[in-house]
């Protein structure tokens, strides 16, 4: 992860110490079955890695990927804000999401891969005191979002990173 999302799962556990769930639990472990499912299906997906606090028992966040089949389509849910990145990046007070297209020759077949990285809070959030809670917890969702889309897009080969930019566009479009 980038150290932008190093700070923004501070902000979002509350903690400054964090341990990842699992030896597996790697973007590059994560391109891998993405690659598998992609060459069977254009549907798929799959955890990546849950961040935990130190001395939780739970995940608090968890972060994921999903091929998706196709670019997104129609308004988003009321509660996201939609940013400019990738093909949608969305961003709520409990999660962020980052889609992308990837054409690359790791990847079998000729149309790009439709990917969504996803970091959520694992189970119900609770809910932000006021509106600068809830806005640096958007900003701090979709910044670890767009660090393991980027990072998944480089693993991945995508042709020109799959369009992402270096550090998150945190602007509504």
């Amino acid at each position: 992860m980038s150290a932008g999302a190093v700070e923004a799962v501070k902000v979002i556990t509350g903690s400054s110490r964090f341990v990842a769930d699992g030896e597996e639990a790697t973007v590059a472990h994560a391109a891998q079955e993405l690659r598998d499912a992609f060459a069977s299906s254009t549907l798929g997906d799959g955890e990546i890695c849950g961040a935990f606090a130190s001395g939780s028992a739970a995940p608090q966040v968890e972060i994921g990927w999903e091929l998706v089949g196709s670019a997104p389509a129609g308004e988003p849910a009321s509660k996201f804000t939609l940013l400019r990145m990738g093909e949608q990046a969305l961003a709520a007070p409990d999660s962020g999401i980052v889609r992308f297209a990837c054409r690359s020759e790791r990847l079998a077949g000729a149309s790009p891969a439709h990917i969504a990285i996803t970091a959520e809070y694992d189970g119900i959030a609770p809910e932000p005191e006021d509106d600068k809670r809830a806005k640096a917890l958007m900003d701090a969702y979709v910044t670890v979002a767009h660090s393991v889309a980027l990072a998944m897009a480089e693993e991945l080969g995508c042709e020109n990173n799959a369009g992402l930019p270096e550090t998150p566009d945190l602007t509504p479009k």
